[in-house]
């Protein structure tokens, strides 16, 4: 049986990486070849609940259009079907939220019936989110419970959790949670919904990203991160990018190990390096 290594939170390193990759993020900020590299780990996603076919066209539209091409486009599980046909022929993966998002408050049956629907519809990647409820109860065997259901209901589909890190009390249960998830069988841990405030936060993605270095180390598996909400200028994508290459090293920056959820960051990216 797989089990962690005892790990300390420990605020004075914690702030020093954060220094040290803040500082990389702005000596960088200009560099042009970097920041065309970042396009290639987005996920450029919408989802509005005044989303229409239109608009998802025009999201498709922009990917479509990125030099190189994004990670994924991500929406919510009725436009699935669109994207993928949208998408046909590209690299680019159709990527959705299902299982209850943005709460998770819906029973496990419920959760699983959407997410296998949505995979039906084509969805090669699901993002959901654990019940921080229950996380916050320390129900730790119903967390990982619905996780497995979950990747189990994703069939082939690669499983993103989301832990929703600005609604759960502390670092030592972000560290709990990321180990939930991975021993549970997700492919990536994401840090947010983006439909909260604060959502990802870089003390939460050095946990994280120590959580899945740990992980490797005890497993032999390599499982991937994805900073989510709020993310929107180059600095904030980059601060991401060097936690991220700091703690795992380079082998983590390709699109199958590290995405950057995000919906405004493309054209951001792009104005600059234009």
């Amino acid at each position: 049986m797989i089990s962690f290594p005892l790990y300390n939170i420990d605020n004075q390193h914690i702030d020093s990486i954060i220094k040290q990759c803040e500082t990389l993020a702005c000596e960088n900020a200009a560099n042009a070849e970097l920041l065309h590299s970042l396009l290639s780990f987005v996920d450029l996603t919408s989802l509005n609940g005044n989303d229409t076919t239109a608009s998802i066209d025009k999201l498709c539209d922009l990917a479509l259009a990125v030099p190189g091409g994004v990670a994924a486009v991500c929406v919510y599980p009725p436009f699935v079907k669109q994207v993928r046909k949208r998408l046909e022929g590209t690299s680019i993966k159709t990527a959705a939220v299902a299982g209850a998002f943005p709460s998770g408050q819906s029973p496990i049956e419920v959760k699983t019936a959407e997410v296998s629907w949505t995979v039906a519809q084509g969805a090669e990647e699901i993002d959901m989110v654990i019940s921080r409820g229950k996380m916050l109860e320390k129900h730790y065997d119903i967390v990982s419970s619905e996780i497995r259901d979950i990747r189990a209901a994703c069939g082939n589909a690669h499983l993103k959790v989301i832990l929703e890190t600005g609604e759960l009390d502390s670092l030592a249960t972000i560290r709990k949670a990321s180990e939930i998830a991975l021993l549970a069988g997700g492919h990536f841990i994401k840090t947010s919904t983006g439909k909260i405030s604060p959502a990802a936060t870089p003390e939460a993605a050095i946990v994280m990203c120590e959580t899945l270095r740990d992980f490797y180390e005890i497993s032999g598996i390599k499982a991937g991160f994805k900073p989510a909400g709020g993310i929107q200028t180059p600095e904030q994508a980059l601060l991401y990018y060097f936690i991220v290459k700091t703690i795992l090293g380079d082998e983590w920056l390709t699109p199958y190990l590290f995405r950057i959820g995000a919906s405004r960051l493309v054209n951001n990216i792009l104005e600059k390096i234009s």
